[in-house]
């Protein structure tokens, strides 16, 4: 058995920090492929509510497959899944997707399910988004499961589980720190000078975000910055999704590349704190700009600058 082969049947859960720029999505995505994904999985579970980054997700892991109800609306029709006797031939697809969440609107749940066990008897993979939702319909567990909140949730389930259950619950409960620090994370870039704003770089924590800046410390006031932030969550402006480059603050447009993964108000962002110093990144000379968000931020705060100050020290 090769290593890769050991490694897929030790493998229990394994957890990533779930980003929020598309293209660090899409890389994950491919990361995720290569570590855990088997020729042999033919049922794959994914998990997560919307705006979590699914779809992109899905696209990193598997790059050309049409997805049947893409970000843009279009919709698949009639649904390959569901129409798999009608295709015939070499080119039959060799790789299904189908989202249960929107697909349950038009069809039966045990016609989904059907449909799903037709296509894995018949040596087909499919991909199944909303996974938990058509699990008790199912004779079987996805042979991966991959769940996105505010980590990304990668799973081989045995009889004994993960279950779809377990990983939704962890992964909803999660989200909306993923979604608050996103907004947090832009209503910082919002408030810095554009040049800053420009060169940074951009890295994830737990319930928080990390603006990274190559080279010379940004020229920042960051109790300053802070106010301004806290300003903006105070008077609960809109954030809303433009296209897939941008979002609105307040009417005023910002660009962004995970636009839909936010929280739909400034206001929503709760425990809003900036750390007041900057930390250095030695390994690779970067100065670091950290902000947390919830409940327990300043908590993680104190962490972190402990943390920060042997970094510091080395």
């Amino acid at each position: 058995m090769s290593y890769s082969g050991r490694m897929q049947r030790s493998h229990i859960l394994s957890t990533f920090y779930a980003p929020r720029g598309r293209n660090r999505i899409y890389d994950l995505g491919i990361q995720i492929a290569q570590m855990y994904l088997s020729p042999f999985d033919k049922l794959i579970g994914v998990i997560g509510d919307s705006g979590s980054g699914k779809s992109v997700l899905i696209r990193g892991m598997f790059p050309g497959l049409e997805l049947t109800n893409d970000d843009n609306g279009v919709n698949v029709r009639p649904l390959p899944l569901l129409d798999q006797d009608s295709e015939t031939g070499f080119f039959t697809p060799h790789t299904y997707h189908v989202d249960i969440r929107f697909e349950m609107g038009f069809s039966q749940p045990h016609a989904l399910a059907e449909a799903i066990m037709r296509a894995v008897h018949r040596g087909k993979r499919v991909v199944v988004e909303h996974f938990d939702l058509i699990y008790p319909f199912l004779p079987t567990n996805a042979n991966l499961l991959i769940g996105v909140g505010d980590e990304i949730l990668v799973a081989r389930p045995t009889p004994f589980g993960p279950f779809p259950e377990n990983i939704s619950a962890r992964c909803l409960a999660s989200l909306p720190y993923r979604l608050m620090a996103h907004t947090a994370e832009d209503l910082c870039e919002f408030c810095m000078p554009p040049e800053e704003r420009d060169r940074a770089q951009h890295d994830d924590i737990h319930h928080g975000f990390i603006l990274a800046f190559p080279g010379e410390p940004p020229e920042l006031d960051l109790e300053e910055l802070e106010r301004k932030i806290l300003d903006m969550i105070d008077q609960d402006l809109p954030v809303e999704y433009v296209d897939e480059s941008h979002i609105s603050i307040g009417g005023h447009l910002h660009p962004c590349t995970g636009p839909r993964t936010h929280v739909p108000s400034s206001g929503r962002v709760v425990g809003f704190h900036l750390m007041k110093r900057l930390l250095m990144d030695h390994f690779n000379k970067r100065y670091l700009l950290v902000g947390c968000v919830g409940e327990d931020s300043l908590e993680m705060m104190d962490r972190l600058a402990r943390m920060g100050s042997d970094l510091n020290e080395t």
